[in-house]
This record gives structure tokens, sequence and C-alpha cells, in this order.
């Protein structure tokens, strides 16, 4: 025992120096969606504020692929130093682990809880030659050409697929899936008439609502947009008790010392708190939540069981 006792002593002395010294080099943030998409948005505004605050760069690494599952399991698997930061997503963390039976990661046992970022809101949006103006109208065009009409989705698992997954559960229509790489390529898609429909993130897409390229039909959250105030929730438009909302939170590997974890919650919750930060978010539709690790946990818990359900009953496979 004595013995194990002194070989435990440097060890737990290294730790508590690392601690001390934390951050003694660059920080790297992972976004696992490619550059110019929503997550991307969201990452590379509060990663300027985290370099200020923590002294180093923060350097922002998109790592896209398999509704975030790629970037998701590159972090997991990523030293417990502090020194890699994901930037997780409800695809990610919570869908993959049950739409991803073979991902390389556990959320739960995998990952440290750190802080919410964000909650999102999604639009339902239409190419302009699509002749729906509301969500019954969607609705009937739907029924009445079951399997024809398709919708673009960031990856299989991500928000807007669970989107799309959930208006076809409850409202008994087959509206086909097709996943992209991301949200930005989803956008494109729908704007060049390669599918028919998004349930895409407000970050990128209400620019292009005003501009005509695609007609917003009603938003995915339980409450209507700040951006968007006269638009409809889904519930509202013809589908009561429709409600798909998307959320981004920082998580780092399960064995980073606690010491950091703390940290970084810190860092981030002041952060989420700053005007202009705030003015920013608020102002492309995603509203800053302030957590503590322990309430982010829980949340993510929840999320895990409320999407497995989903899974289980649509069906969903990874495409």
């Amino acid at each position: 025992m004595k013995k194990q006792l002194a070989l435990s002593i440097p060890i737990l002395l290294t730790a508590s120096l690392a601690c001390a010294q934390y951050p003694g080099k660059p920080v790297r943030l992972v976004v696992p969606f490619p550059a110019g998409g929503p997550t991307d948005i969201v990452g590379r505004t509060i990663s300027q504020k985290l370099s200020e605050s923590l002294g180093q760069p923060v350097i922002v690494d998109n790592r896209a692929g398999a509704g975030g599952v790629i970037g998701t399991e590159f972090v997991a698997k990523s030293p417990p130093d502090g020194y890699t930061i994901l930037l997780g997503t409800i695809g990610g963390l919570a869908v993959a682990m049950s739409l991803y039976p073979n991902r390389g990661y556990d959320t739960l046992r995998d990952f440290q809880a750190v802080a919410q970022a964000v909650t999102v809101t999604n639009i339902l949006v239409v190419h302009p030659s699509l002749p729906a103006r509301t969500v019954k109208e969607l609705l009937s065009l739907a029924r009445a050409r079951p399997g024809t009409l398709n919708y673009a989705s960031s990856g299989s698992g991500t928000v807007t697929h669970l989107a799309g997954e959930l208006l076809n559960t409850m409202a008994h229509v087959k509206i086909v899936h097709i996943p992209f790489k991301g949200g930005a390529p989803a956008l494109t898609a729908l704007m060049s008439g390669e599918v028919e429909m998004n349930f895409e993130n407000s970050l990128i897409v209400v620019p292009h609502i005003k501009a005509g390229r695609v007609r917003a039909i009603a938003v995915t959250g339980a409450q209507r947009s700040k951006l968007m105030p006269d638009l409809p929730t889904i519930a509202e438009g013809g589908l009561p008790g429709y409600n798909a909302s998307g959320w981004y939170g920082f998580v780092l590997p399960a064995a980073v010392p606690k010491e950091i974890v703390s940290r970084l919650a810190n860092d981030f919750n002041r952060i989420l708190r700053m005007p202009d930060v705030v003015e920013r978010l608020s102002g492309q539709g995603a509203e800053p939540v302030i957590n503590t690790p322990e309430q982010f946990t829980a949340f993510i818990r929840t999320e895990i069981d409320k999407w497995t359900r989903l899974v289980k009953t649509a069906n969903m496979k990874a495409d």
C-alpha cells in the first residue's frame, strides 16, 4: 500500500501542476460540421472571446461528417488535458447514441459536460417553386404525392433530420430524407432546386428568406422566432404538439481534471453573458444558455432519452 501511495504522489503532483499552468499553449475547438454553417458561426463567435479569456489562441478545427459523429469521436479519443474542446450538437451527443450503433464513443461515459452554449430556432423552408405556403398546404401536398417530396438535412441524426422525421411520424406522411455534410451545402441544394424543402437553422437561412431565395413556412420550436415573429410554429400551423429545437454545447474528454472543467465552464458562461455576444447570437436565432456542468449533463441525458424514442418509433437509419 505504501509503495502504491508513493507511486501515485508524483502523478497527482504532475496533474496539479498541469492544472495550475493551464492553458500553456493554443487550444483546439472542434466544430463537427463544415465552415460557414450554423455550428461554425456559433463556434467562431465564442472562440474569439475564449482566446482573449485564456490568453492563448483558440483554433477552430472543422471535422465534418456522419451528422457530427466524426468530430465528436475525434474529441472523445483526444488527450484529456483540456486542450481539445468539442462544440457538440444534439446530433453527435444525443441522437447518435441510438442512430449510430457503431460510433466510437459513448456520450455519458466518454465526455464531461462543460456548458451548454445555445438553443437554436430552425425554420421549415421550401423552394419557391413548391406550391405550398402553409403547413396545412404542405401536408396536403405530401399526402397527395407520397414518397415524391424530399427534404435536405445537414446530416443523419442532426436536428434538421430529426425535424423531418418527427413531421413524417406525427403527420403520417412520407417526405424523403436527403442528407448532406452540413447546413451550408444543404441550404445550397435547396436554393438550387436540387431538393424541395429543409428544416434549416435560422443562423444561416433568414437572409435567404428575406432575399426570396427560399420561402418560410413555419418554425420548428415550441415558440415563435424573435427574428420572424409573424411566422407561426409548425404546431400552430396544423400539427399540435410538434417541437424540434436544436442546441449546441461544450464538452471535454471524460478524464480532463475537474479544475480545468470548472475554469472553462466559468469562462464560457461569462462569455455567453457578454452583451455583444448575446446580440450577435440572438440576432441570428441562437439564444445563449447559462448553466452548470451538472445541469448540462442532466439535460443531455433527457435529450438522449427523448430522441432515442423517435429513432425507434420512426425506424430511423443512418443514411
